[in-house]
């Protein structure tokens, strides 16, 4: 039976707490570490959760049928976190005496609801996140070309599937590969650049960044549409050679500016609208 694509890893933010979710069976499941953390505040939510379930040994009995581990990124790379439903974050809000109880559904059902909105009509998804990333002071030049990109990136995941690449962890690899021949560096090293630890590393690159960062994975669409390898080993190669196309084309201008393109600020650091007059003094090493 082949393998299912890894759920992307999406973050929800409620009273400016965050938590993970991921698409399951076309709808949203949520980390339930996550969903503790914001509603009681607690350093240590995994022993919150122990002591809930020891207190309401209904919800303890029925742990399995709400509680369902899911490939979730992290700062250690993919982990099986457990997750669960809006359904079942509803039971687990039960045994949790916190004031933001009533707010946190009114919130969930809202994320819910959107979810519907968007299975019926997927332009919705694409307009929340433009709006998402407007809200978060990103330039309008900058929203297109990060929505491009997830086309894009779209675009490359559908014809790994096509041609035999299997699972999250293949994915992840030949996805490193194309950073790697594209900027010199793999995801991981990246984020240690720009200082990140569970944020989207294309949410924090700059123009060029996000640009050549199409321009390999583009590369390694068109290249595997023409020649159709089939299987990880021979995707892997081919992953190499599309990066390769954008890591040529960064040094190029690395040359002939002066600036190197990769750069440490990240969104975290700085407005996103100061990361050009920041980037531009950039020297290559």
């Amino acid at each position: 039976m082949p393998q299912q694509a890894m759920p992307e890893t999406k973050i929800a933010i409620f009273r400016r707490k965050e938590i993970r979710k991921a698409i399951h069976n076309d709808e949203w499941w949520f980390v339930i570490v996550d969903v503790i953390a914001a509603l009681t505040d607690s350093v240590q939510p995994e022993g919150y959760i122990k002591d809930m379930r020891r207190r309401d040994s209904e919800l303890s009995q029925g742990w399995g049928q709400i509680a369902t581990p899911l490939s979730i990124k992290t700062p250690g790379g993919l982990q099986r976190l457990n997750c669960a439903n809006t359904e079942g974050v509803f039971r687990i809000i039960q045994s949790i005496p916190s004031a933001k109880a009533e707010p946190f559904k009114k919130w969930l059902a809202k994320v819910g609801y959107e979810r519907i909105q968007e299975i019926e009509n997927p332009e919705l998804g694409t307009r929340r996140t433009r709006a998402l990333y407007k809200a978060k002071g990103y330039s309008d030049d900058w929203i297109e070309k990060r929505m491009r990109g997830i086309t894009i990136r779209e675009e490359l995941t559908d014809q790994w599937k096509k041609h035999g690449v299997k699972g999250a962890r293949e994915y992840e690899i030949l996805t490193a590969e194309i950073s790697r021949a594209t900027f010199g560096l793999t995801p991981d090293k990246y984020k240690k650049l720009k200082s990140l630890k569970r944020e989207n590393l294309r949410d924090h690159m700059t123009d060029l960044e996000l640009i050549f960062s199409m321009l390999g994975e583009a590369s390694t669409t068109q290249i595997t549409k023409v020649e159709h390898p089939e299987g990880f080993i021979a995707n892997k190669a081919v992953a190499v050679r599309g990066g390769s196309v954008a890591g040529i084309a960064r040094k190029k201008l690395e040359q002939e500016t002066g600036q190197k393109v990769v750069s440490k600020i990240s969104y975290v650091q700085v407005p996103q609208k100061k990361l050009i007059s920041k980037v531009s003094v950039s020297k290559p090493a």
